[in-house]
């Protein structure tokens, strides 16, 4: 039977509840069992992918080509397990779910309740994660605070579960924060205390507190929350502030959190593998040199935007014992005319552009890309970042002055970038893009085939405009080469300029595959490149 370990948040958002569980899951996959994870996030929206990155961060796209938090991506690069269309689920997907049932005729003139049909729903998309990946322990993480009007109908869910699987297949532990007062000079428990009051209030009590702390807390600490929040001493964890996010999972392993939750499983403490991440936190703590990294965007006031492409440029980083130092340029900045691009990227090894939408700052980024090749900096771009390419490339090299993007000016005259045949009729913005894993075939004897070493590669999407086939072979004749093509459609996946030492750019979002004892080939070459640019 699936055993279920359910991670919940008290008295603050932002505590680290997707690195807890994200943790968790490591520590239990190094001792020999298969994990899944999965996230509810309270909010409306059917899925992240129409929301703004500024609001909500980068949208991270799974194998099977659902866009979700950005948390599954933390998921991902922890436990190394490729995520499904059940890892994700919103309020809005399960309120979706029940009117189309209701719609439909499925409940029989039933009177459409909270309970049961919301939390029925909810019960059935955690049992379905269960049941698609085959997993022994499933990870659920419930997103925002306990005492949100929000994430009440979720929680009502999980008191289900326990009480329908019982607690030797259940498991929940509950994130709060201990906060520090000043003056007084004390750790205070009181809101951990409340937080686990509310939660047995809707019928649930934790079996573990990992509890947010500035430092080690004492063993008075420790035995007050036992006693007022019924949970023993040992389950009480401390999840200290680090330098090192991957020690994380160390500091929860030498509390036993996993020992914890395997025993209330009945299941066998096996031996914990766990030499690979040790070797990667001492890595990552004596990296011997440094490069500067510019990411031109126009979303780099949030820097969670980009998240993926940031911790995919550091995972190559330590294959290469570089500390990578990332340069956020606003594209819009660049676009101003006392901007001198010389100023800006005259420290930086490598630039790269990511992926985007609209037209605002597209300008600067194709000025930055501009920069890049005819200074010969090694350049990687991504998505948007391929399209501004081969339009910069169109307009400077080839001479097509009015060479652009539909996406930009829908009725431009060299329309390099366009639609595909069946995105002209899309009228719904949500979920409606090109997502997740199409086959792209590499050209031998090109930088793309070196980087992968092998001619077939699955790579994740999410895009709704593509290269215009029109204008392959004038760009060809100039020196662009199509190093990677989508056969079965015909469409361009990679683009490369052989003529200087590192300039290459894809239509794919490699940065969700990269991980931390793993980058991703096209990671991995463009800061070697960078490395060893002079």
């Amino acid at each position: 039977m699936t055993k279920y370990v359910f991670v919940t948040g008290g008295v603050v958002s932002g505590l680290g509840k997707g690195i807890t569980a994200s943790s968790i899951a490591l520590l239990l996959k190094a001792r020999g069992y298969k994990v899944f994870m999965q996230k509810f996030d309270p909010y409306i929206n059917v899925d992240p992918g129409t929301m703004n990155p500024i609001q909500h961060g980068e949208v991270f796209v799974t194998y099977d080509g659902c866009e979700t938090d950005l948390d599954l991506g933390h998921y991902e690069r922890y436990i190394d397990e490729e995520l499904n269309y059940t890892s994700n689920i919103t309020s809005g997907k399960i309120y979706k779910s029940v009117i189309d049932k209701e719609r439909h005729g499925d409940y029989l003139g039933a009177t459409v309740q909270m309970v049961p049909h919301i939390t029925n729903e909810i019960k059935n998309k955690v049992y379905e994660a269960g049941n698609s990946s085959g997993a022994d322990i499933v990870i659920t993480e419930i997103g925002g605070t306990v005492g949100d009007i929000e994430s009440n109908s979720f929680i009502e869910a999980l008191r289900q579960i326990q009480y329908e699987k019982g607690v030797e297949n259940t498991f929940f532990v509950h994130c709060t924060l201990i906060p520090y007062v000043y003056g007084s000079n004390e750790l205070k428990t009181k809101p951990t205390q409340n937080s686990v009051r509310d939660l047995r209030n809707m019928g649930i009590r934790p079996d573990a507190l990992v509890c947010r702390v500035p430092y080690s807390t004492n063993s008075h600490i420790k035995e007050k929350l036992s006693l007022f929040c019924s949970v023993p001493v040992e389950n009480v964890i401390d999840s200290v502030d680090v330098s090192n996010i991957y020690e994380i999972p160390i500091k929860y392993y030498e509390q036993k959190i996993d020992e914890i939750i395997l025993k209330q499983f009945g299941l066998e403490i096996r031996e914990a593998k766990l030499d690979y991440w040790k070797k990667l936190i001492k890595t990552v703590d004596n990296l011997k040199d440094e490069i500067e990294i510019a990411l031109v965007g126009k979303y780099v006031e949030l820097h969670d935007a980009y998240l993926s492409v940031a911790e995919s440029l550091r995972h190559a980083g330590y294959k290469y014992n570089v500390k990578i130092n990332i340069k956020w340029v606003d594209s819009e900045v660049l676009e101003k005319k006392e901007t001198k691009l010389s100023e800006v990227f005259k420290n930086s090894k490598g630039i790269i552009v990511p992926g985007g939408f609209g037209s605002r700052g597209v300008e600067g980024k194709m000025m930055a890309i501009k920069y890049a090749r005819e200074n010969d900096v090694p350049f990687l771009g991504i998505c948007l970042g391929m399209q501004l390419a081969v339009i910069e490339f169109a307009r400077n090299v080839c001479g097509i002055e009015e060479a652009s993007s539909t996406e930009f000016d829908p009725t431009c005259k060299e329309p390099i970038i366009d639609l595909m045949a069946d995105q002209k009729s899309v009228v719904n913005m949500g979920g409606t893009l090109r997502l997740g894993n199409y086959e792209c075939s590499l050209k031998k004897d090109t930088l793309a085939y070196l980087d992968y070493k092998k001619e077939k590669i699955l790579e994740r999407h999410r895009h709704r405009y593509e290269f215009n086939n029109k204008y392959k072979a004038v760009l060809e004749e100039k020196g662009l080469v199509f190093s990677g093509i989508n056969e079965k459609a015909n469409l361009v996946e990679i683009i490369e300029y052989p003529k200087l030492k590192h300039f290459i750019a894809c239509q794919f979002h490699p940065e969700f595959k990269s991980r931390p004892t793993r980058p991703h080939p096209l990671f991995d070459s463009f800061i070697k490149a960078s490395k060893d640019s002079k």
